[in-house]
This record gives C-alpha cells, sequence and structure tokens, in this order.
C-alpha cells in the first residue's frame, strides 16, 4: 500500500528535527529522513517486512555495512525511529508502526503530532509490555536516552512561526 506523499506541514517539521538534531549528534551517530529499515520481523529467507520512518537514528558505519552490502540498515541497529503523524496516518504511527517497531526491537520510538500545539511521544521498549511512553511533551523536549537531545517543538513548525 503507497502512502500519499506528505505535505508541506509534515516535511517541513521533518527537516526542522533533523537540523536540530544534527549538531547534537555525537560519534558516529546520523539521522537520516525517510530511510527504509528492515524490521527483521521474518526469517531471512522470507520476503522482507520493511518500514520507511520520518526518521531514523543510527551509527554511520551501520548505513556503511548496508550500502556495501547492498541491503536494507536493519531494525537491530537503528538507536531510534520518529514518525511524524500526518492526518492520514494517526492510527498507522500509534498503532501499527508502534507495535512493528517494538516487536522488532527498536529501542525508542518519537511519536511527533502536528496539531498545535506540537508534542511529541517518546516511547521506549519495556520488555515483553512493548513501548512505554511518556505521556506527550509540548514546548521543550528534552532527554539523555538513547542520547543527550534537546528539541524545541515549538520551532519545528517554521511555517507559521
Amino acid at each position: 500500500m503507497m502512502s500519499p506523499r506528505p505535505r508541506p506541514l509534515h516535511v517541513s517539521v521533518l527537516s526542522e528535527l533533523r537540523d536540530q538534531m544534527k549538531p547534537q549528534l555525537t560519534g558516529s551517530l546520523r539521522a537520516y529522513p525517510e530511510m527504509e529499515v528492515n524490521l527483521e520481523l521474518r526469517p531471512p529467507d522470507a520476503p522482507g517486512n520493511a518500514r520507511c520512518p520520518d526518521l531514523i537514528v543510527v551509527e554511520l558505519e551501520a548505513v556503511r555495512r548496508a550500502q556495501l552490502e547492498g541491503r536494507l540498515v536493519r531494525a537491530s541497529e537503528v538507536w531510534l525511529a520518529v514518525e511524524i503523524v500526518s492526518p492520514s496516518s494517526v492510527r498507522m504511527d500509534n498503532i501499527t508502526k508502534r507495535g512493528e517497531y517494538a516487536d522488532a526491537g527498536i529501542p525508542h520510538y518519537w511519536i511527533i503530532d502536528t496539531d498545535d500545539p506540537i508534542s511529541l511521544v517518546e516511547c521506549h521498549l519495556a520488555g515483553e509490555f512493548g513501548y512505554q511512553d511518556n505521556g506527550g511533551v509540548t514546548g521543550e523536549f528534552v532527554t539523555s536516552v538513547p542520547f543527550p537531545v534537546t528539541i524545541d517543538l515549538d520551532s519545528l513548525d517554521e511555517l507559521t512561526t
């Protein structure tokens, strides 16, 4: 099933998020928009199960390996997956992808809702329970896991600021 191309607000929020994260990521961590990820939910000899999160944070070396080997980045290599909720993706991002990313073992998942005020739900794996979340933050989001980062959520929407 093909998703419609993102609207300007979605693209703007994604661009601003990456711009804010990029100087804060240390070492070889990188933020990549719209990179396909093999969720590794099927046996290696079966057809794959891939998703394309709006943004992933992964080690540069994992992306280099995937390029060299002609494969997708694996879910086990992803530190963080981010989805920006669009009007057509509310259920998909909050339920379907949340479950799939947890099943795939992606340790951290952020859901950014662009309704005013922009909010971020930070999810982390909690064993057999899947993801636990912080209930949503507006204004400024500050965390130290999986890496230290501060996101000014209000400035993500450059179209209205």
